[in-house]
């Protein structure tokens, strides 16, 4: 599905020509080409309608869960503060996003997504388009990429309009990762456990802001590796043993040039409620088991938008992975694993009581791996954070996946 709205192919050349040369004669002048305040943000029934005092050079808009929001970024203009909240948003707000550009953020008071949205024939008017929706559609709209919106470039000078031809170098490919360390006996079956988030992308705070996602994922995987070996059962590798970022194609990958056995991605959960608690295992289904495993889906695949990844580009690898997941032996032994972890578990930390769930993971798509994404609490709750943060609970995680990894192996090899 396009969610890009873009004039056709030549129009396209054109706007995008005149766009940088109505830049370059910004610069060439000493004042920027698009410089102007957001002079109102106005909800007008199913529509929300954008104000500038000059002419912005583009927008895009995203769908944000936990909490509902939809965010819109403007480039070429300033922050401003005369908003008209209405329908399903609750309140405006409005910030600095980057060198000359503003955020605008619309808190939702019931799920809603943008449709559609152009700009006027100045250039100093956008005009969303909004539909309210159910949760497991906001929750899909979320996972998806932003809608662009360029502006039409009528207020330029006719006399500007003429062909030219601009050049850029195109990137190297980004070489692949070198492999992690891998430790144990050569013989041993291989668990390589990751660590979600890292680097730029901190995850889920705690309710004070205080705890961040990624380094209690971090502390748990460290965990959990020292206990596997001690085990002596197996070989064990981190997909990052520091706080560094990985896509999320990136995790499983090194994962399966390892040829691991089974692959255990380590998170914290999150949510509106304070109150939800206890610990989830997730396995792969294309379609989730129900809206909360939804939420997370768009939630965690989020994470490799927000970095600028487009996954709708994937590698011919990648693509022969999610369409190879017929592959349903892989399938029933990461969902048989996950019932297993869940009741050694059960005695030693906080856990829902139907803690198996299914949901449209990236990171779980390797159709060769057994794979399982381990919630391991909710960082949004005060009891789970302080237990995530203390000793006592990584080492109760640890010990909780030792023994499932435990008997998942000794149960595989009675069973050749």
């Amino acid at each position: 599905m396009d969610l890009c709205w873009t004039p056709t192919a030549p129009a396209r050349h054109i706007a995008r020509v005149l766009f940088l040369l109505a830049l370059l004669s910004g610069w060439l002048t000493g004042a920027p080409s698009w410089a102007g305040v957001v002079q109102e943000v106005r909800v007008r029934g199913d529509s929300i309608v954008i104000t500038f005092d000059a002419p912005v050079a583009k927008a895009s808009s995203f769908v944000l869960a936990a909490p509902q929001r939809i965010a819109l970024d403007v480039d070429g203009t300033e922050p401003g503060s005369r908003t008209y909240a209405d329908g399903p948003v609750a309140k405006i707000r409005q910030g600095a996003q980057g060198e000359g550009g503003a955020r605008i953020v619309f808190d939702l008071a019931r799920p809603a997504i943008v449709t559609e949205g152009r700009f006027g024939p100045d250039g100093r008017t956008l005009t969303l388009q909004i539909k309210t929706v159910d949760d497991e559609r906001f929750a899909r709209a979320a996972a998806e990429r932003r809608m662009s919106f360029l502006p039409p470039f009528t207020f330029l000078q006719p006399a500007a309009r003429h062909r030219y031809s601009v050049s850029m170098p195109v990137p190297r490919r980004t070489a692949r990762s070198p492999l992690p360390r891998v430790y144990g006996d050569a013989d041993r079956p291989l668990v390589v456990i990751d660590a979600g988030h890292g680097g730029h992308d901190p995850g889920a705070l705690s309710p004070d802001g205080t705890l961040r996602e990624k380094d209690v994922t971090l502390r748990i995987a460290q965990a959990i590796r020292n206990e596997l070996l001690a085990s002596g059962r197996v070989r064990v590798a981190l997909t990052r043993a520091d706080d560094r970022f990985l896509v999320l194609q990136e995790r499983f990958g090194l994962a399966r040039r390892l040829k691991a056995d089974l692959f255990i991605s380590i998170h914290c959960d999150s949510a509106a409620n304070p109150e939800a608690t206890g610990a989830t295992v997730y396995t792969l289904s294309e379609v989730a088991s129900d809206k909360e495993a939804a939420r997370l889906a768009a939630r965690e695949n989020k994470a490799d938008i927000i970095a600028g990844v487009d996954l709708g580009g994937a590698s011919p690898d990648i693509s022969s992975i999610l369409i190879d997941l017929t592959q349903r032996e892989t399938m029933n032994t990461s969902a048989n694993f996950a019932r297993l972890l869940g009741r050694e578990a059960k005695p030693l930390i906080p856990i829902k009581a139907n803690y198996h769930r299914m949901a449209s993971l990236i990171v779980l798509k390797a159709p060769d791996m057994p794979s399982v994404l381990f919630e391991t609490g909710y960082i949004s709750n005060l009891a789970d954070a302080d237990f995530l943060a203390s000793p006592e609970g990584p080492a109760k995680v640890a010990e909780s996946v030792r023994k499932a990894v435990q008997i998942h192996f000794a149960t595989r090899m009675a069973a050749r």
